[in-house]
């Protein structure tokens, strides 16, 4: 079946029960040579001529340039920034994924499930479009909150892409904001694998040449993000031997908890740097539910970003002073443990201790 999506032609093709998503982007090339022919009668002027070689090469040249293009991106430049909020324009795409059914992790039979995922990426400098900019960028792979997409939290996510993050936010099947009274919190229990595997299809895109994203993930740097159910399903899919992914670099838990029903135990296994953002006055997902998850890991990169007075929703939707402390602050955490940028650690320690506003502790220290 072909549909369109956001201006992308999606093709789906089932076989051997594996559902595939094929985006393809073409760019027309144009090639203009213009040829003038002047007739010269001074020795000077043909001695000069003779010298500079005749202007044929120049456009063998330029067709070369345009056959051998990407047609995304321009070639690599060395001058690509990476980790400086607002350095690049940020474009949106949407894709459809159909994961094939399988058995769950709590060994359940599960039926396909349709994945739409929300593409925020950095755009070419000077592009009037939406192409991409030269890759590869991160990703981070972002889980939104109970009947959420990723709308509001879309500020948030552009300070990510802006810094020259790719942020893939994958809406679940049963708990997104398009079911409604048929949501089904329980479901929760299955989105670490969705994540996973929506992952692994970008990665695949990705690889192949033609394509939208080809060449614009790195896929040595990933790193993952979710609030409320969201930081659930992010910290199921770092720490919880159910559905550990070991391809993350760096998650950042949004007002989140351990899961009960999550099969599988938490912390047995050395997980990624972790961030748990949290704020004092959540009654939705309380300041204990973060604290357990930070107590329990044990790995030197573990942080606790304590917010003071904040509710559940307000430090990651809109652009208040909460919501642009947290975008500071876990960009510097993804720039230090994704992008491997030490001096990233003095921004993390500066921007998330402010007073009467924020404290930001590690390594185990109780927050205040």
């Amino acid at each position: 079946m072909t549909s369109n999506v956001n201006g992308l032609a999606t093709h789906r093709s089932g076989g051997k029960g594996q559902n595939v998503v094929v985006i393809k982007a073409v760019r027309d090339t144009k090639l203009i040579v213009a040829g003038k022919t002047v007739a010269v009668v001074l020795a000077f002027f043909v001695l000069v001529c003779s010298c500079a070689g005749p202007p044929h090469p120049r456009a063998a040249t330029a067709v070369k340039r345009a056959v051998t293009a990407r047609p995304v991106a321009s070639l690599p430049s060395q001058a690509a920034v990476i980790g400086s909020a607002g350095h690049y324009r940020v474009g949106q795409r949407q894709v459809t994924f159909v994961e094939p059914a399988h058995v769950g992790s709590a060994g359940q039979y599960l039926g396909s499930r349709v994945l739409v995922t929300g593409i925020w990426y950095p755009q070419a400098q000077r592009s009037a479009g939406s192409r991409a900019a030269t890759g590869p960028f991160p990703l981070i792979m972002f889980a939104p909150g109970f009947m959420q997409c990723g709308s509001p939290y879309s500020d948030l996510l552009r300070a990510w892409a802006s810094a020259g993050y790719v942020v893939a936010v994958v809406n679940f099947p049963r708990t997104d904001c398009r079911v409604g009274a048929s949501a089904y919190e329980p479901d929760l229990v299955n989105q670490p694998a969705d994540m996973s595997y929506v992952l692994s299809r970008l990665l695949a895109l990705n690889a192949q040449p033609h394509d939208v994203f080809s060449g614009l993930l790195n896929r040595y740097q990933i790193a993952a993000a979710g609030q409320s159910d969201g930081g659930d399903t992010v910290a199921a899919l770092a720490a919880n031997t159910c559905c550990t992914d070991h391809r993350l670099k760096g998650v950042a838990v949004l007002s989140g908890a351990e899961w009960p029903p999550m099969p599988g135990r938490y912390f047995v296994n050395e997980a990624p740097p972790m961030m748990f953002v949290q704020g004092s006055a959540d009654t939705i997902n309380p300041p204990w539910t973060s604290v357990q998850l930070y107590r329990a890991d044990s790995t030197p990169g573990r942080y606790y970003l304590d917010l003071f007075g904040a509710n559940h929703m307000i430090p990651y939707i809109g652009t208040n002073p909460v919501e642009q402390l947290v975008a500071r602050v876990t960009l510097a955490f993804f720039d230090r443990y994704v992008l491997g940028q030490a001096g990233a650690l003095a921004a993390m320690t500066r921007d998330g201790n402010v007073s009467g506003t924020a404290a930001l502790v590690s390594g185990g220290q109780l927050p205040p």
